[in-house]
């Protein structure tokens, strides 16, 4: 599962992902309810847009219903939950483009945060789900979920969570499949691509995290990330 990300920054959505950037700025680092970049497929190309991390935002969770996350779905359910079900049978599938993404490490008696990237230091992809909002005379907004499997045979990602947790990881989308992963046209075709991605090209170490954001300036890239 993935809570906390390093989004990948407008200059990469071009050169890495071939991807003209959307208008919209975003924050290095993502957690939930921060808008982000995502990549979907829109008529006969894809495009790039901003939308928020988590498939029903905040503002979207009606009075009085305790809050909950949508930033994860799980594989095994996607098709069953209601937050997710619409969007899977649609086929609104994405790419969400990072350099990096979080997870706690308790080898240690302690949660320490880990940063997980790939060996080879290139912006990858997870595969995630996308859904719109009609906001009225705002117009409509995106907003989107990373798609997760269990992880308890990785030999990296059962690092991660608490003790006696199921362990869980995103799914990281292999480049020689985004076309296809995006363009699938059945449930079972997409659900082919939800698999773990070799832990031989994958890198992890300890990280300290950095300050967070307020959300009242989460929208606000940094300045790095205009690089």
């Amino acid at each position: 599962m993935c809570t906390n990300y390093a989004a990948a920054r407008r200059d990469q959505l071009f050169r890495h992902f071939g991807i003209e950037p959307p208008d919209s700025p975003w924050r290095d680092e993502v957690y939930k309810d921060y808008p982000a970049p995502i990549i979907r497929r829109a008529v006969d190309s894809n495009q790039a847009d901003v939308a928020t991390f988590g498939m029903v935002p905040r503002k979207h969770i009606p009075p009085g219903v305790r809050v909950f996350d949508t930033m994860n779905a799980r594989a095994e359910t996607v098709g069953e939950k209601r937050s997710f079900s619409g969007a899977w049978k649609h086929q609104q599938l994405c790419l969400v483009p990072c350099n990096a993404f979080y997870e706690p490490n308790y080898e240690s008696g302690k949660a320490v945060r880990w940063r997980i990237n790939m060996a080879n230091g290139e912006p990858f992809a997870i595969a995630g789900l996308w859904r719109d909002w009609n906001e009225g005379e705002g117009g409509n907004e995106f907003s989107f979920t990373m798609l997760t499997v269990n992880s308890s045979e990785h030999p990296l990602m059962r690092r991660f969570h608490k003790p006696g947790d199921e362990k869980r990881s995103v799914v990281i989308v292999r480049p020689a499949d985004y076309e296809s992963w995006l363009t699938s046209r059945s449930m079972d075709e997409a659900r082919s691509f939800l698999n773990l991605f070799p832990s031989g090209l994958m890198h992890a170490e300890a990280c300290p995290a950095p300050p967070r954001a307020s959300k009242s300036t989460a929208a606000a890239p940094k300045e790095e990330a205009e690089k």
